[in-house]
């Protein structure tokens, strides 16, 4: 960890991130490539900013790993720091024009992550933290909310693509947590979902059939801010598990006994 300074990591996630976002706005949000499934949609847009910021990393640290959304895996030689990068979170929202997509870099060392950066478009919320500091917003310490009741708080969750059985429970979990709280938002870009919760913007988020790219940074930031993390069922969570439950802690255990009725 001594050869490589934390602020030297931070300012290159934080460079890079400012450097995608530029791109992306700068680019047709209607560069449409091809498609992943049926409706993962790829552009133009989401290779070029993981170019620009891969660029920028490989410069700084030419030995590090990289495992991006579009390309995978890099450099596959067991190395010990590994940048997790979601070039365009919320692809979808950023072709129909929707307010909620960014950019999401994380740095890993030993399968923790030690530097997070998360950028909100169109908004420009420059979200970041380290691993032994605070969570920022655009230069401001960010906290969890303090609603202590499911009845008061609001939620946010995201559906993948996969319409399975996981698909299906979450169907259900909306429908129920939509009925014992003051609502349920679906976005549909986990990055800045984790931000907002993080932020006391929300209460809590859950989601099933996630990537390390679409958590990393936020799972981070969410920690730095004093949020409770765990996989659905409060098991101890990982960046590499499909399903995750973030929340201010005080309703974390409310919103498992919810969750259990149904997994």
């Amino acid at each position: 960890m001594n050869q490589y300074p934390k602020k030297k990591f931070l300012e290159t996630a934080l460079f890079a991130a400012e450097s995608a976002s530029k791109l992306i706005q700068k680019t047709s949000n209607r560069s449409v490539k091809t498609y992943k499934s049926k409706t993962d949609l790829v552009t133009e847009t989401d290779i070029a900013s993981e170019e620009v910021i891969s660029n920028i990393i490989k410069s700084k640290y030419p030995d590090h790993s990289i495992l991006a959304e579009e390309s995978g895996l890099n450099q596959i030689d067991h190395a010990e720091y590994i940048w997790v990068i979601d070039p365009l979170d919320g692809t979808t929202n950023f072709v129909h024009n929707y307010p909620s997509y960014g950019v999401s870099i994380a740095l890993v060392h030993k399968t923790k992550p030690i530097v997070g950066v998360v950028v909100e478009m169109p908004a420009m919320n420059t979200y970041w933290a380290t691993d032994d500091d605070a969570a920022y917003c655009n230069n401001k310490v960010i906290k969890v909310s303090k609603t202590d009741s499911l009845i008061q708080s609001l939620l946010v969750t995201g559906f993948g693509y996969s319409h399975d059985s996981k698909w299906n429970i979450n169907m259900n979990l909306f429908k129920e947590f939509t009925d014992v709280t003051q609502g349920v938002r679906r976005l549909g870009a986990a990055a800045i979902d984790i931000c907002h919760a993080a932020s006391g913007t929300v209460d809590a988020f859950w989601e099933f059939d996630l990537n390390p790219w679409d958590v990393a940074a936020g799972v981070l930031i969410a920690e730095r801010s004093g949020a409770q993390i765990s996989k659905m069922n409060g098991q101890k969570y990982s960046i590499y598990d499909d399903e995750i439950l973030i929340s201010n802690g005080i309703i974390h255990q409310d919103m498992i006994s919810i969750i259990n009725k149904f997994i």
